[in-house]
């Protein structure tokens, strides 16, 4: 029977638990931390061996402006991250409910054409955002 000691659902809230302490863990460090002047966060691989941003460079430093509430700011360092964080937080809160509850909740990203899309989406991002702007305005 689910919930009872040591069961799936219990195990699974414990976790869920967890997750979302390390989150809020993570969040404080990144909000306290600005990853522009502390060299205590990862650099990127691609970026330092090529000088090409991938689709993810410029998240952490997008993220520690989101939560200081410069919006425009983070959208300049990655447009594509603080436009899927909405998506991407209401699919973890689906996902949190439903190993809450046990019960299927229904969504609209179920058919695979939307997976489709996030990396269509993805690869025409990391291939815009390095194609030399300045230069064609000129």
């Amino acid at each position: 029977m689910p919930g009872g000691d040591g069961s799936p659902a219990r195990a699974g809230g414990w976790l869920l638990l967890v997750m979302v302490g390390a989150l809020l863990i993570a969040l404080f460090v990144v909000y306290r931390f600005d990853p522009v002047r502390h060299s205590l966060y990862p650099r990127c691989f691609l970026y330092a061996q090529t000088g090409i941003q991938c689709p993810g460079c410029g998240g952490l430093r997008a993220t520690h402006q989101l939560l200081h509430g410069n919006v425009a700011e983070a959208f300049r360092l990655n447009a594509l991250f603080v436009t899927l964080l909405p998506v991407g937080a209401a699919y973890a809160l689906h996902l949190a409910l439903k190993r809450i509850t046990g019960k299927p909740i229904r969504h609209p990203f179920t058919h695979p054409r939307w997976v489709w899309l996030l990396a269509i989406a993805i690869i025409a991002f990391g291939v815009l955002r390095n194609l030399p702007w300045r230069e064609w305005w000129n």
